[in-house]
């Protein structure tokens, strides 16, 4: 049976329960289901074989959960071995051009990685400087987040424009910014040990003592 926008939100109003899951992590101002999260990403992957036309029907819904849902979708399509090119850039598209419609940092960490990430890998990063330039800290969010991917496995030339993106946004005040670029710092540490080191040598005070802290937390 083909999946649909409206079979998984049919699945999501099913079981929801705003008392049970009232989902306080969300700070937006969109309507709560109260889907509980685990619930959630297993109704996604279940759905993961939906067409992109109706991943962009739950993109265009108010409620936070069916958003969620669509960007844990393009996620889990992103991972599938087989993965042709063109669906990866695809998928990289759609995440672009409705960046609108997401309103909290978990739909950014759930996608960015492999949804972003891995399609820039062997191609320029331009485009996740513009993100970083963004006045949106969720399109700065993407920009930090999207280069985990050049972690796993090592890519010397991708950690090396993570540095720069984390040099770009050293001093920004936003928690949704800052908590990421020490969270890129760390896993580039366990990977790139001496060139993180350097970078916290040569930021020094630039760096917040949360972000220096959270980078040397894997430095072997």
């Amino acid at each position: 049976m083909k999946s649909t926008a409206n079979s998984l939100l049919d699945d999501l109003h099913h079981v929801a329960d705003l008392k049970a899951h009232p989902n306080r992590h969300y700070q937006g101002g969109a309507e709560v289901l109260g889907v509980r999260m685990g619930t959630l990403f297993e109704f996604a992957k279940l759905h993961s074989a939906m067409p992109l036309d109706e991943i962009m029907r739950l993109l265009d819904e108010t409620p936070y959960e069916p958003r969620l849902a669509a960007f844990c979708i393009m996620d889990f399509r992103a991972r599938r071995p087989r993965i042709s090119e063109a669906e990866r850039e695809e998928l990289y598209d759609l995440y672009l051009e409705r960046h609108d419609a997401i309103a909290s940092w978990d739909m950014v960490d759930r996608s960015a990685p492999r949804v972003i990430g891995v399609f820039l890998r062997d191609r320029s990063r331009a485009p996740l400087f513009s993100l970083a330039a963004s006045a949106d800290p969720l399109r700065r969010r993407t920009a930090m987040t999207a280069p985990l991917a050049f972690t796993r496995p090592a890519y010397p030339e991708g950690i090396a424009d993570l540095l720069r993106l984390a040099e770009q946004l050293a001093a920004d005040s936003d928690p949704i910014v800052s908590k990421p670029v020490g969270i890129a710092l760390k896993h580039a540490g366990a990977v790139a040990p001496d060139e993180v080191r350097a970078f916290l040598d040569r930021m020094g005070d630039r760096l917040a003592a949360s972000v220096r802290r959270e980078a040397r937390s894997k430095l072997r």
